[in-house]
């Protein structure tokens, strides 16, 4: 027979650390209601995060065929003012892409907050502005790597049916082009669920910022900010296991 020798110093250990931990859950989470913060927070980011994507996609896809266009039939175009605001257009659209992509959105967002919409005080409308603008420099690019991907042969199809060129965007290439690019847009709304987390410097109650209000109320920073880190990697996993399921769709539709 084998006899297993036990520590009851570790046992009592254990059991005062796990004490300890209920306590420290308790304090932070239970006590006064705190984990109503985190549940706001988290309402919060969803909605900035929702309507920042349908912004982003809107503006993304207008500077997306702004500058498709300009790269497809800008040598075909006759001399004249079409030309010349084909080519304005697309030089801003540039500027845009430029100065979006090359400048931290914390940056972009205090500008927004500070600057431009000093007088506003819905934080949340300037939020989802700031953040729908940085996205929308993203997906246009996203987009429009998506319409030159599409067969020269797709526009001479339209052309043939009596559409259009801004006929044939619509109706033929936009959405053969989103199909391609659904994941890669799916993956831009999870990168911009985790960007939401600055929207505490601007005063604004989200996910991140409910944790960092919890550790202000208890002096213990592990426990909200550990919560925080589960949450958001939920919501993350979630959604890319949304998107693997949507690209398995996609490539069986295809068969």
């Amino acid at each position: 027979m084998f006899y297993c020798k036990v520590d009851y110093r570790v046992l009592l250990s254990f059991s005062d650390w796990l004490n300890k931990w209920k306590d420290r859950l308790y304090l932070n989470f239970v006590a006064s209601g705190r984990y109503k913060y985190l549940v706001r927070g988290l309402w919060m980011t969803l909605r900035i995060t929702f309507f920042a994507v349908l912004l982003g996609i809107a503006l993304g896809v207008v500077a997306a065929i702004i500058r498709s266009t300009h790269d497809k039939i800008i040598e075909e175009i006759r001399p004249g003012f079409g030309k010349f605001l084909l080519r304005f257009f697309n030089l801003i659209v540039k500027l845009y892409l430029t100065i979006i992509r090359g400048t931290p959105v914390v940056v972009q967002l205090m500008i927004m907050y500070y600057v431009i919409f000093a007088s506003s005080t819905n934080a949340m409308m300037v939020a989802i502005l700031a953040f729908g603008i940085n996205s929308g420099a993203y997906v246009a690019e996203i987009i429009r790597s998506g319409i030159m991907s599409i067969d020269a042969g797709q526009f001479e199809a339209g052309r043939s049916l009596g559409f259009n060129y801004i006929q044939t965007m619509i109706y033929i290439i936009i959405p053969q082009a989103i199909k391609n690019i659904l994941p890669a847009l799916a993956n831009e709304f999870i990168v911009l669920i985790k960007e939401t987390s600055i929207s505490g410097y601007v005063g604004i109650m989200e996910l991140t910022r409910g944790g960092d209000v919890i550790r202000s109320r208890t002096f213990d920073a592990f426990p909200p900010l550990l919560a925080v880190a589960i949450i958001y990697l939920i919501i993350v996993v979630f959604f890319t296991k949304l998107v693997s399921m949507l690209e398995r769709r996609m490539r069986n539709s295809e068969r």
